[in-house]
């Protein structure tokens, strides 16, 4: 299941992330956009993150996921749609081949939410942006 190799991917970014920023002391959440098209059961994948996460500054972070749906344009009369699954990379429109798919395959943190050493009520730092 590449869903283990993703969370763990995703854990190093933020864990790297959190270095940087100096005095982080708990991820508190995780969000990930996560396209229809790019193979990913988001099921699977929050048990991974959760296994990944044990032992880690991470322990105990929530995951979210934002599923962004499948679009794609025809280039020769520019109709969008949503390509749905199983996906029509075909023009509903006119039947054209000569399409452009447009979203559905991100699989990125979109944000993280962290907690910093300073006094107890203070505010997390600002959510990180990170493609991969």
């Amino acid at each position: 299941m590449h869903e283990m190799s993703v969370a763990l991917a995703v854990v190093d970014q933020v864990a790297e992330a959190a270095e940087r920023a100096g005095d982080v002391t708990a991820v508190r959440s995780v969000r990930l956009r996560v396209g229809e098209l790019a193979g990913v059961v988001p099921d699977a994948l929050a048990f991974c993150f959760e296994l990944v996460c044990a032992g880690t500054l991470l322990e105990g972070a929530e995951l979210v996921t934002e599923a962004v749906p499948g679009r794609a344009r025809c280039a020769p009369c520019a109709h969008e749609w949503a390509v749905g699954m199983p996906p029509r990379l075909t023009c509903p429109v006119c039947d054209g081949t000569d399409t452009e798919l447009l979203a559905g395959r991100e699989l990125q943190i979109a944000d993280v939410h962290w907690a910093d050493g300073g006094p107890a009520d203070a505010p997390t730092r600002e959510p990180i942006s990170e493609e991969r």
